[in-house]
Formats: structure tokens, sequence, C-alpha cells
């Protein structure tokens, strides 16, 4: 059978969610604790190996990532939450579990997906939130042009060749992406960025965020957004920004699959930036 999860993790402690030689991954750790709550002898004839919907890079969190997994274990779907969570390491949690059909996989029956990046920025850093968000160093009383930055928007709304914004460790066979949504919430001293797309490249969202970030600071004008998007050119674009704030929120399926909601009663992110 085929089991489905939704998951929460703090990325900090973990080289991001893919198995690599010699690292410490979410993935490394999540099959590890499935394969203990199965067994020795199931794992004989059917080995955990976990899809994910999303693989996120190192330092990033996860609010709604869903994964799955074939086993020939029939359990309850509160057990798999129960037994699962029993082998994990705190900063990974397993919200719920779902029997699904074959025909379902996590990462290519996902349609959307939706990232949050939350910055806090100010002349001093909160310690109470070290590597769970983004810092940027203002001096007092500066607060970012968040009008110019949601003038730069709409020129990354739709299809586009997002090259300039793709990291040269990129394994996405096309740089062609979509983006549905991308909201700029500001709350001085936060300043949230809620990113919605088909899909995104390796470090895509962080590359926008570094960008957003120019045009915040004054440092260029709104209309350079789409000059960079345009020249499909890496080096034209902002520095990668820190990965400390960007959370994976939710994946959206087709409504067959009847995949639940993310568990977000318990993120600290304000609700309104969780549902933008």
């Amino acid at each position: 059978m085929r089991i489905a999860l939704g998951l929460q993790y703090d990325g900090s402690p973990y080289s991001g969610w893919q198995t690599q030689v010699n690292q410490h991954s979410v993935q490394d750790e999540l099959e590890k604790a499935i394969s203990a709550f199965v067994g020795e002898e199931s794992c004989k004839d059917f080995p955990i190996r976990t899809i994910t919907a999303g693989r996120t890079d190192t330092g990033v969190h996860a609010l709604g990532q869903v994964v799955h997994f074939d086993t020939n274990v029939e359990r309850e779907a509160f057990s798999w939450v129960r037994g699962i969570n029993s082998f994990l390491p705190s900063s990974i949690v397993v919200n719920w579990a779902k029997e699904v059909s074959t025909e379902f996989s996590a990462r290519f029956s996902a349609y959307e997906r939706t990232y949050i990046y939350a910055l806090q920025a100010g002349p001093c850093r909160s310690p109470l939130v070290n590597a769970r968000a983004g810092y940027l160093l203002l001096p007092p009383n500066q607060w970012f042009d968040v009008d110019g930055m949601k003038e730069a928007v709409p020129c990354l709304i739709g299809e586009h060749d997002f090259s300039s914004f793709r990291s040269s460790e990129c394994q996405s066979k096309t740089p062609v992406k979509t983006l549905y949504s991308i909201e700029i919430i500001s709350e001085e001293p936060w300043l949230y960025f809620s990113i919605r797309g088909n899909a995104f490249l390796h470090h895509m969202i962080r590359n926008l965020v570094g960008c957003f970030l120019q045009i915040g600071q004054g440092r260029q004008k709104p209309e350079w957004m789409a000059e960079v998007l345009e020249a499909k050119n890496r080096q034209i674009a902002a520095p990668t920004f820190m990965a400390d704030g960007l959370y994976l929120t939710k994946i959206a399926y087709p409504e067959g699959f009847a995949i639940p909601e993310p568990w977000l009663k318990n993120a600290w992110l304000p609700t309104q930036i969780i549902t933008a």
C-alpha cells in the first residue's frame, strides 16, 4: 500500500531534504524512523524509500511538506502518526498520515507549491528567531520601499524563463516555471514574501527575495526586476539571500486524492501571512 504523510520540520540542523553522502538530511531521519516503526522484517521485503513534494535546501524549513512511501504494513492513520513520531528527533514531526492510491505521487501529482520567506530587519536581530527567520541590518527609523517592491511583482507573474534566478547547481530540466502570485506584507520590523507557483528552481525564491530587497533598499528601481528576468543571466541578479527564513508552507493536489490541508495551527508565522 502507499502512505502519504504531512510533515513539519526545522531545517536548520540539516543539509536539506535529500539524502547525501556524509551529510545529515531530513530524508535520512524520516526513513530511519519509518523503518524503525514498521520493523526489520518488513524492511527486508519493502525497504523504505520516501518521495517528497519539494526537496528543500540546507537550512530551509517546512510547514506543509508532503511525502509518500510504499509498505506492506497495515496501520490505522493515527498509528502511523504516533508511531513514526516516536522515532523522530524533535526537529521533525508527522502531522497526518493517509493511505492513498498508487496513482498518487507526492512529487508528480502536485500542481502548485507555496513558500513563505520571513525577514526581520532593523538595527538589532532577535535571538529568539535565530535560524528561523532571515535578517537584514537597517539603521534606526529606516524601512523598505514596500510600494517599490510591489511595483516589481507583475513582471514575474505567469510563465517565464527564470534562468536569472537559477542556481548553477539546479537539476531542473527546464528553467521555465509559472508563478501565480507574490504577496509582500510589511509589519515592521517584519517583512514577508508569500510566493506561489507550479514549481521552483534551485535557490529561485532566495534569489527573488535578494532582488526584491535591492529594490526595497533603493539600490535598484522597480523596473530593474524585469531587466533581470529578461536577461536570463544569473550574474546580473542579486546575491542569493540566506536560507533561514524560507518555509515550504503548502502543496496543492487534485481534489480526487483528498490530501489533507497542512497543519498550520501551531505555526509561529501570523495567520494572515500563512493564508495570503
